[in-house]
Formats: C-alpha cells, structure tokens, sequence
C-alpha cells in the first residue's frame, strides 16, 4: 500500500505508525505542509494519514496551504473514496473539508485521558477488540464544535463531544494520540505553542509529571495503537 502522509511540523510525524507499516511492508512520502512540500497526484496513493500541528484549521490568513489541504482531503475521502486517518489537527481539518466546524474549546485538554466509545463506536469495525474506549494522550485546544453530514460520532469524554469520528466507510479522524512514542512529550515540549499549553493546563508540576505518566501507560496506549492498525488494515483490505 503507498501511504501519503501531511505533515504540519516536523515531530508530528506518525510515530509508532511508520513501525506498523514497516513491518506490513507499505510504503509512505511525507509532505511538509508546513515547509511548503507541494500536494502530489492524490490518485497514487491508497491512503491519507494527516497529523496534528500547532495550526488552527481557521487560520487560512496565517497558513494559505491550508486552503490547498482542505480541498485535498474533501476530494481525496469524497470524490476517490479512500482511506483516510486523521490525528488531532487532522481529525478536525477532516470536519472543516466536509463542512463542519471547529472552534476554540473552554478549556483545553492535554494529558493522559480515556476516551469512551460510542454506540456506533463499540459496532464499527475500527475499534473492535479495545473494549470499550481508548487509553490515549490528549494536547488539544480546539474540537468539533458542529459535525458535517454524514458524519457519525465514534467516541467522547467529558472534554469533547467528538473524540473519534467516521466519514462514508473509510474515513476516521482522532482528536487524540494514539501514534505516540517514548520521545513524544520531549519533543512537543519544545514547541513554544504546545509548552505553554501543557503548562497552562497542567502547571509546572503537572507537565513534569505527565512524562512519568506517559512513560508507564504507554505500553497500554501502544497496545491499542497496534489494535486500531490491524482494525484499520482490515477495512482497507475488505474494501479491495
């Protein structure tokens, strides 16, 4: 299978991910959104993964290319009908291209959280074999504030009303975490945009802890990342 992945900053990369597809034999270009990569024939590629940044969907004054990116991914899960995998940002960029919209949440939510499966969750095929929701990390100051059609909820917590969502039979977006690694926190911490959030949220104390957390549940979230990857190369294997 060849993989497209956009990319919004460098350390928002697939993570544990590229592991699974490495081991299934696909293969995967990285485009830099962000560093003004150019959007390839879509028609070459069987699947779309789109990662998370520090970009705000709205923000098309700031990021033009996002405007270039929304048509792509409308036209790559509407018109060619393929696979799609949306973490964070590209879970809400996913609601935004098929009409939806994203705003500003109350309060942000960042740290180690479980997000609860829906009815349609605990019957969709994606999430089969995770019980009933995912251990997962949350770094996120923006939501769902009004779903497409046609869109249908798979999971919520009490932060957010759309922590996992599907589009048609092959499209998914994540609000959360799952392609994490040992190096995640670090690396995000050196963002400014997501230090001072973790900060704002958490405290000092807090961020100082969540490496600690991370690190000792992060066999579990790892576990229900590897699931969701057989979960989702089941579909795509169905759909051929």
């Amino acid at each position: 299978m060849r993989i497209l992945v956009f990319q919004h900053l460098s350390v928002e990369h697939p993570g544990i991910f590229r592991t699974f597809w490495a081991e299934d034999g696909h293969e995967w270009d990285v485009i830099e959104l962000d560093k003004g990569d150019a959007i390839p024939p879509l028609e070459d590629y069987d699947m779309l993964a789109v990662m998370g940044g520090p970009q705000d969907v709205w923000q098309e004054d700031v990021y033009p290319w996002l405007i270039a990116e929304k048509a792509a991914i409308r036209r790559f899960v509407v018109e060619l009908g393929r696979p799609y995998l949306g973490m964070c940002l590209g879970h809400q960029l996913l609601a935004e291209a098929l009409g939806g919209k994203v705003g500003l949440m109350d309060e942000a939510e960042v740290g180690i959280t479980h997000v609860g499966l829906t009815a349609e969750g605990l019957a969709d095929p994606l999430f089969q074999g995770l019980g009933d929701g995912m251990l997962t990390l949350q770094w996120h100051g923006a939501g769902i504030s009004e779903l497409p059609d046609g869109v249908t909820v798979l999971a919520a917590n009490a932060a957010c009303s759309a922590q996992a969502i599907r589009y048609g039979k092959y499209a998914y977006g994540l609000q959360y975490h799952t392609e994490i690694t040992e190096n995640t926190v670090a690396d995000w911490e050196a963002v400014p945009e997501y230090k001072a959030s973790l900060e704002a949220t958490l405290g000092l104390e807090g961020a100082e802890a969540l490496k600690a957390e991370m690190m000792a549940k992060l066999p579990v979230i790892s576990a229900g990342a590897r699931r969701l990857h057989q979960n989702l190369t089941n579909i795509i294997q169905d759909r051929a």
